[in-house]
């Protein structure tokens, strides 16, 4: 069975401060609550990882650690950039990849969303990797198109037993602050289309394990 997995991305927020500070208020608020029907991630920037981490490990919370990117390399000259290992040391379980706006603000392209999803799983790192289409690719009927090369390409080569741990997030990129609203209906249909890719990268079985959100 699939354990549901609730993910806040904190994106460009909090100081390490403001994140010690609210981890432990979260953690207060969410004490009594049985966390083994579910997965809860808490994503902040790279300059909290450590703080989060730290509170989570001392206060023995059930919280899972995720960073919100990562690349593929495991070190070099690539200033700015956090690896693969660095994540791992930091006992991060989660990293996001792939996300929309890392696509739109920073190129980001399906094939360096594999290098990276690759990279992750040789660091024993859980990629949840983001796919969904954008308000004028939705208009023109493109949303299977979209969708199915952005996990067919972001997951190429990718081994089984690997996938079978993967989460796959959609965002549908045309109702984000646009006014417009994505229907159950809409979400449920791209997350079969999703699964069923899956089933063909793969197969049946495999694809029925990865979480689909």
């Amino acid at each position: 069975m699939r354990t549901p997995l609730i993910a806040g991305n904190w994106k460009m927020n909090k100081t390490h401060l403001d994140a010690i500070h609210f981890v432990g208020q979260l953690g207060h608020e969410l004490g009594d609550h049985d966390h083994g029907k579910v997965e809860v991630a808490l994503c902040p920037p790279f300059t909290a990882l450590r703080s989060v981490q730290t509170n989570i490990e001392d206060r023995h919370q059930s919280f899972k650690l995720a960073a919100q990117n990562m690349h593929w390399e495991s070190d070099g000259a690539f200033t700015g950039e956090v690896s693969p290992s660095m994540l791992s040391s930091l006992h991060v379980d989660y990293v996001i990849l792939g996300h929309s706006e890392r696509r739109e603000h920073f190129g980001e392209t399906n094939e360096t969303v594999n290098y990276k999803v690759k990279a992750a799983f040789a660091n024993d790192l859980t990629p949840i990797m983001c796919c969904g289409e954008t308000d004028q690719e939705h208009e023109a009927g493109q949303t299977e198109s979209k969708v199915e090369r952005q996990v067919t390409e972001g997951l190429a080569g990718v081994k089984p037993d690997h996938a079978r741990t993967l989460v796959v997030a959609y965002e549908p990129i045309w109702a984000i602050g646009t006014g417009k609203t994505a229907t159950p209906d809409d979400a449920q249909k791209v997350c079969g289309l999703i699964r069923s890719v899956l089933a063909k990268l793969f197969d049946q079985a495999v694809a029925d394990e990865i979480r689909i959100q």
